[in-house]
């Protein structure tokens, strides 16, 4: 079985035991027999609508959860918290697809889907150093952390393409929409540049308005967010 067929396998684990584990009496799957890793929370990772998808731990572990899971997952862990997770871990990068998160100190767990409103989107810029690359669940780069925690999303083929831009220690310009707030800030990249006057656009669609809806985790994996199969991109931003 490849690493995309595991990790589907995975996902499909976690969206059968639906809520927290305090809901959990007809869940048929155990997420304990899945691999277990544990380490500190240091930061949450957010989608540009603000909603929390997973968190980076302290060992710079990538930990992907179901977008629509932020508002359990932001009450039941918090950054500087042990963790337990249980899922599936990918082979060529630190990076675990989870199918389910429990706090050690409270035993709050999480697991299963669930389904919120998205938060309205703000156009955003910021300039940082590049201090990790980021991962989809299947492995591929799909953005950055910058040095102030600032998270910089973009599909996988334009991360490829602004590679150099994008390696560790680079300091690069952003301009895009994204969420900044008590949770974070991110920015799906619409332009990136070594500096404000010297930037390069990247393929995507127009942000979605208030009351607009983006399919879960389109964006991050090339379907109808930047440089995806969505909806046509915006005019590039003025060099």
């Amino acid at each position: 079985m490849n690493l995309r067929h595991t990790l589907l396998a995975a996902s499909l684990i976690a969206a059968g035991a639906a809520g927290t584990a305090l809901a959990q009496k007809d869940q048929v799957y155990d997420p304990a027999q899945l691999p277990e890793v544990k380490g500190k929370v240091a930061q949450y990772l957010l989608t540009p609508h603000g909603d929390v998808d997973g968190f980076i731990l302290a060992d710079g572990t990538e930990v992907h959860l179901a977008p629509h899971l932020s508002t359990q997952l932001v009450f039941s862990v918090k950054p500087g918290d042990a963790v337990t997770i249980h899922g599936l871990k990918a082979k060529a990068a630190p990076l675990v697809l989870a199918a389910s998160v429990t706090n050690d100190a409270t035993g709050a767990t999480v697991l299963g889907t669930a389904h919120g409103p998205h938060a309205a989107l703000a156009q955003i810029e910021t300039t940082g150093r590049v201090k990790a690359q980021l991962h989809t669940p299947h492995g591929d780069v799909d953005g950055v952390l910058l040095d102030d925690g600032t998270i910089v999303r973009l599909p996988p083929p334009e991360a490829e393409k602004h590679a150099a831009l994008l390696a560790d220690g680079q300091t690069v310009f952003v301009r895009g929409f994204g969420y900044a707030g008590p949770l974070g800030k991110v920015v799906a990249a619409q332009a990136l540049g070594a500096d404000k006057d010297h930037t390069q656009p990247v393929a995507g669609p127009r942000p979605p308005g208030p009351g607009e809806h983006e399919h879960e985790h389109e964006w991050e994996h090339g379907r109808g967010g930047p440089g995806g199969h969505g909806p046509d991109a915006p005019p590039a931003p003025p060099q």
